[in-house]
């Protein structure tokens, strides 16, 4: 579809530019529609250059970087938020107080689209029920966009390609719900796939929003629409806005995936997220004999339980995306053995969540744990006595490969945020990646 005649004119101020490429990615688009483009970032130029370097050619994009000014959100069409904006920011409220629409690129996306969306959310699964939902479709030969939170992709940069047949497969976090909520919008097909406390450094002053958030994927349906729950979440879901909830509802978990299917990636999470895909893929038509042979040939997303290399007889995983002690955990009974052969490297900046679980269970999986250094870190160090820390990755996997002999795993799952070393998560699986796959035994 052509949206430029939307956009052409409008004044709009884009509000974080970032570094994974979305914030670029829907910049450049609302340029290249004849939009006058304000970004503004808190991250300085210098900090920005790749990104910024990508649009320096457009005369109608002003760059305001290393702040951010009230006047930029006066006179505006709308503001074009990224995820993370504080929750008291006073400049949304500036634009509020104006009377200035403030949107997210999923919900403006989904509005102007009007394509069968199918939204995910959750705090952990998220990414890989989307990516199988979105492999599923596709196998079925249907016109499908992937979207949302995926790393290098601006969903409103897909907007020329919608179609009056196409699917749109997003993956939501709990701000672009939060977008949803503010546009009174929800996906035809929303699966919430777990809750965990997360984002508690974000959430700190109201901690039940992080729900309140997650909760508009469905607040919005109507009876024609269906939420698929995963069973993990559904009890607190059901139990607090059961009354809300208008969709078509359905409760899923690993079983709900027959037994004679055969996964490549490893852990029953990944028969729970597996089953969640299902759910959606039936919810649309599509037939189990395709679904079944898409979800067995599908390899993971980078960056989850990522299998990246073997190497005399060890094997290496790029977990990097888990960023919470649950995720750890996971990571570790999905390769357990039963004979605690596992070089665990963890470690990084502190979201406040509660550890002791994780700390609990790591000695039952875990022959030798190597922590990376952090805020996070230094909360945990004195419970993992005999670990090592690294304040260099480089560093770290050394020493991983050091302790491991044939048979061994070495599972970089964090269980920590990325800040401090690294720009991100991404950033920070990417160096594990480059030096795994640089390293001679």
């Amino acid at each position: 579809m052509d949206a430029s005649s939307y956009f052409r004119g409008k004044k709009i101020t884009v509000m974080g530019l970032g570094l994974l490429g979305r914030g670029v990615g829907d910049a450049q688009y609302l340029a290249e529609c004849g939009a006058e483009i304000i970004v503004t970032d808190l991250k300085s130029r210098e900090e920005l250059a790749s990104s910024v370097a990508q649009l320096t050619s457009f005369p109608n994009i002003t760059f305001v970087l290393g702040e951010h000014r009230l006047e930029d959100f006066r006179e505006r069409d709308f503001i074009l938020k990224a995820a993370g904006v504080p929750l008291n920011s006073p400049y949304i409220a500036e634009a509020k107080k104006n009377g200035i629409p403030v949107r997210m690129s999923a919900d403006l996306f989904m509005e102007l689209a009007g394509s069968t969306t199918v939204g995910v959310t959750g705090t952990r699964g998220k990414s890989t029920v989307t990516h199988m939902t979105y492999t599923i479709l596709h196998a079925a030969g249907k016109k499908v966009l992937l979207g949302g939170n995926v790393r290098g992709v601006s969903t409103l940069a897909l907007l020329p390609e919608v179609a009056p047949d196409t699917l749109a497969v997003l993956e939501l976090d709990s701000w672009q719900c939060q977008g949803l909520g503010e546009a009174t919008l929800s996906p035809h097909i929303a699966i919430f796939t777990t809750l965990y406390p997360d984002h508690l450094n974000y959430y700190a002053e109201k901690p039940e929003q992080y729900l309140a958030d997650k909760a508009n994927i469905f607040l919005h349906q109507t009876e024609e629409d269906t939420l698929i729950l995963g069973k993990q979440c559904a009890p607190t879901v059901i139990d607090r806005y059961g009354e809300a909830i208008q969709a078509k509802t359905l409760v899923v978990d690993e079983l709900k995936l027959p037994d004679t299917w055969t996964l490549q990636i490893p852990g029953m999470h990944n028969r729970y997220n597996a089953a969640l895909a299902l759910a959606a893929a039936r919810a649309l038509g599509i037939e189990d004999g395709v679904s079944r042979a898409a979800l067995e040939s599908f390899r993971g997303v980078p960056g989850r339980l990522e299998l990246i290399r073997e190497i005399e007889g060890i094997t290496v995983y790029n977990d990097t995306t888990a960023t919470t002690p649950d995720a750890t955990l996971a990571a570790l009974r999905a390769l357990d053995t039963g004979t605690k052969n596992i070089i665990l490297v963890m470690g990084g900046a502190d979201k406040n969540l509660d550890m002791n679980t994780l700390l609990y269970e790591v000695p039952n999986f875990v022959k030798r744990t190597i922590l990376l250094a952090g805020t996070g870190t230094n909360r945990v160090l004195e419970f993992l006595p005999e670990a090592s820390v690294f304040d260099d990755l480089a560093k770290a996997v050394a020493e991983a490969f050091l302790a491991a002999v044939p048979g061994d795993i070495i599972l970089f799952s964090p269980a920590f945020a990325s800040f401090g070393m690294f720009k991100n998560e991404y950033d920070r699986g990417d160096q594990f990646v480059a030096l795994v796959q640089a390293y001679e035994k």
